[in-house]
């Protein structure tokens, strides 16, 4: 992590293994989830919207190859100039087929032109030995990493939120994609219903001991197309402010290992859909408050 830096970034990782700027493209492959096909639930967690957290995909285009390009003109008015990307897997549980269907479109993303990685989000129950020695393979050809939600290491909020799998699960995944040499990614949602700020900390505290690549951060997002989005119009709770989201952010930080990589520090709900908080619209201003409260409070990733 440069010392100019409070916490080690994603663009500061990929600058450094890839020599220069890495651009993500979100992609839909197509696939479910257990957790809404019957398999272990109907409904999905009750957070997700009815795109499995790909709102921000090309899901209208034909094929993986034409949604890349798709995100690539979209993108390049941003970035004109770059010319690496990382293939994100984004939608919905994106190991949840035969190893047949993944494998078509994995090397599908890898074949595309300038794409250095595949970053590919799942669910801990999607990974049989049989996909995580075909990880393993792919690890050796390309810059892997694995996305798994965790979301929170509490029973009683894992089971309101639907999860359908418990801590254990999460935690045999991630050992075994890291015998194999596999970057993991844990993703934890602040500001779920029921958790008080020490139960998000003790979160942090856990994930900080595991043998993790990067932690993706993000608010929870109260959205229309999503169960939790009608039960908080019938009942609304309580959500974090943003000076209180920006402070908690800075606790975690402290706790997280200054070697993790931190995907995301605050994330993008669709504004179509999004009922609450409506401040995490504003992701520029946010992400400008918490460098702003790291600075004034000399805080820095890992200083515990």
């Amino acid at each position: 992590m440069s010392k100019l830096r409070r916490f080690y970034s994603l663009n500061e990782f990929l600058q450094e293994r890839h020599g220069g700027k890495v651009i993500k493209l979100s992609l839909d492959g197509g696939f479910t989830c257990p957790n809404r096909d019957g398999k272990v639930a109907k409904g999905g967690c009750i957070f997700c919207s009815s795109r499995g957290s790909g709102d921000f995909t090309s899901h209208m285009a034909p094929s993986i190859t034409e949604q890349m390009k798709d995100s690539i003109t979209l993108l390049s008015n941003k970035w004109p100039n770059v010319n690496k990307y990382m293939a994100y897997f984004q939608s919905y549980s994106n190991t949840y087929a035969p190893l047949s269907v993944l494998k078509a479109k994995y090397e599908e993303a890898l074949n595309f032109p300038n794409v250095v990685g595949i970053a590919i989000a799942t669910r801990p129950d999607c990974l049989s030995d049989e996909i995580i020695d075909y990880l393993a393979e792919l690890n050796t050809r390309t810059h892997l990493w694995i996305e798994l939600g965790l979301q929170t290491i509490h029973s009683h909020t894992s089971a309101f939120i639907n999860r359908g799998h418990d801590l254990a699960c999460f935690d045999e995944a991630v050992h075994k994609l890291h015998a194999k040499g596999i970057e993991v990614v844990a993703h934890m949602i602040i500001g779920l219903p029921g958790e008080t700020i020490e139960d998000q900390l003790e979160t942090a505290r856990y994930i900080a001991k595991l043998p993790l690549q990067g932690v993706k951060l993000h608010m929870l997002h109260i959205v229309d197309n999503a169960p939790l989005g009608k039960l908080y119009l019938k009942e609304p709770f309580d959500l974090l402010t943003e000076d209180e989201y920006v402070v908690l952010i800075g606790e975690i930080l402290k706790i997280l290992p200054s070697d993790f990589v931190i995907h995301r520090l605050t994330g993008d709900g669709d504004k179509k859909h999004l009922i609450a908080p409506l401040w995490t619209t504003r992701k520029t201003l946010v992400l400008n408050h918490i460098h702003k409260y790291l600075k004034e409070n000399n805080i820095y990733q890992g200083c515990l």
